[in-house]
């Protein structure tokens, strides 16, 4: 069958069994999602077999390291997939729920209602847990899905789509729900993000060039999981020790992520004391800082940033430094430079805190906490579906909610318009 015939095929499909899955039970919903997770938990040992077969051919590739660590699973992440299937099972099932209600003066009574959006396509790239958490929070919220996973990560998201929708469907979900693309024919995305008669919304989840690709030729509305070009500022009454916590962690816990810190901004007032201190541990982490004229007056040696890099989503062990003079120079420089994803101030003063989280326009702001957070697992929804960066729908971390529309249930008695 052709390329073009068997994804027209497999998203008729997910069409139909979305129409079935919008009105499952809650209880049938909540049964496939924890027999998904003990799935998962019995194949374990499958699963990382499938995985060394992509994280060794990504080695030998050449993919930098921060990408391989995306790509790896352990038995930890495989647990945190488990984890998650089994928080969005103990989640509340969005769909059907009153969002307002009123009653007009004929005595139509109007409910907003919250249902699923129909089929989502996701097409994503390294991250193997994405297969497994995007399924699960679908489901949950009555969607079905079309997944396409990066060639990278081939090899895992097929084992992982394979057993978890075995799983949901002898637990009684529609067959059909859950349809992973195997192939790794780039031309499958361009068929994919076309099928506006079965798909209703597209997530890409990627790098930049991808999400790019997929708004210039998609006829199916994109809620787009932008780049994440983090901030955190030391401001000039920050706690330093804290100030050095958190940075450290936004930088060097996990590079490759997109909450990731990727420039750090530190007031004149406090850099000769802060830099010194932070550069030591970062260079023992291994990370590559880049600096502006000031932040490399006082770190002799690391090299010069540049324009380009500002506005540069790294993933990776790399970190751009700058000096400001004032707080209003570092907030410009976010908003200038940002993404709107997620950035951070770190200050003893609550003034300035307050208006750092109103004036800065990203989807998640911090006061005195790692950007790190930024993460639908950490804001208690279980997991996410992606961040979205745009203002439209959804903002930040996607959860249950955010993959529900509305409908309006009108109740009367006899009423017609005159």
């Amino acid at each position: 069958m052709e390329l073009k015939e068997e994804i027209m095929r497999r998203a008729a499909a997910a069409s139909l069994a979305a129409d079935s899955l919008a009105n499952t039970p809650t209880a049938v919903k909540n049964k496939a999602l924890l027999a998904m997770a003990e799935a998962l938990q019995k194949n374990k040992d499958e699963i990382l077999f499938k995985n060394e077969i992509d994280v060794e051919a990504a080695n030998e590739a050449g993919l930098n390291q921060a990408l391989i660590d995306r790509l790896t699973l352990d038995e930890s992440r495989i647990g945190s997939m488990v984890k998650g299937l089994q928080e969005v099972a103990e989640l509340k099932d969005p769909v059907g729920e009153i969002i307002s209600t009123s009653e007009r003066p004929n005595r139509l009574k109007i409910n907003k209602v919250r249902v699923p959006l129909g089929v989502l396509g996701i097409i994503y790239e390294s991250r193997p847990n994405v297969t497994v958490d995007t399924a699960g929070l679908c489901l949950k919220s009555g969607n079905a899905v079309i997944l396409r996973g990066g060639s990278e990560a081939l090899n895992s998201n097929h084992i992982l789509a394979k057993i978890i929708s075995a799983a949901a469907y002898a637990a009684g979900i529609s067959e059909g729900a859950i349809q992973f693309i195997e192939t790794t024919d780039r031309q499958a995305v361009l068929e994919i993000v076309k099928l506006d008669k079965f798909i209703d919304v597209i997530i890409p989840r990627g790098g930049e060039e991808l999400i790019r690709f997929i708004k210039e030729h998609s006829t199916i509305p994109v809620i787009a999981h932008g780049k994440g070009v983090c901030h955190t500022y030391v401001d000039l009454e920050a706690d330093l020790k804290m100030a050095g916590e958190i940075c450290f962690n936004a930088k060097v816990q996990r590079p490759g992520v997109c909450n990731a810190m990727e420039t750090l901004l530190v007031h004149n007032g406090v850099a000769m004391e802060f830099l010194p201190q932070i550069a030591e541990r970062f260079i023992q982490a291994k990370v590559e800082l880049r600096g502006d004229d000031k932040a490399r007056a006082i770190l002799k040696g690391i090299k010069a940033a540049t324009e380009e890099d500002w506005s540069t989503e790294y993933l990776d062990l790399i970190l751009s430094v700058k000096v400001v003079d004032t707080y209003e120079e570092a907030v410009a420089h976010i908003n200038k430079y940002g993404s709107r994803h997620s950035d951070a101030i770190v200050t003893s003063n609550k003034k300035r805190a307050e208006d750092f989280l109103k004036v800065v326009d990203s989807a998640a702001v911090y006061w005195n906490a790692s950007t790190r957070f930024t993460d639908g697992g950490e804001f208690g929804m279980g997991a996410e579906i992606g961040i979205s960066t745009q203002k439209m729908h959804a903002r930040g971390p996607m959860g249950l909610p955010e993959l529900c529309s509305y409908k309006y249930e009108i109740y009367g008695n006899g009423q017609v318009r005159k």
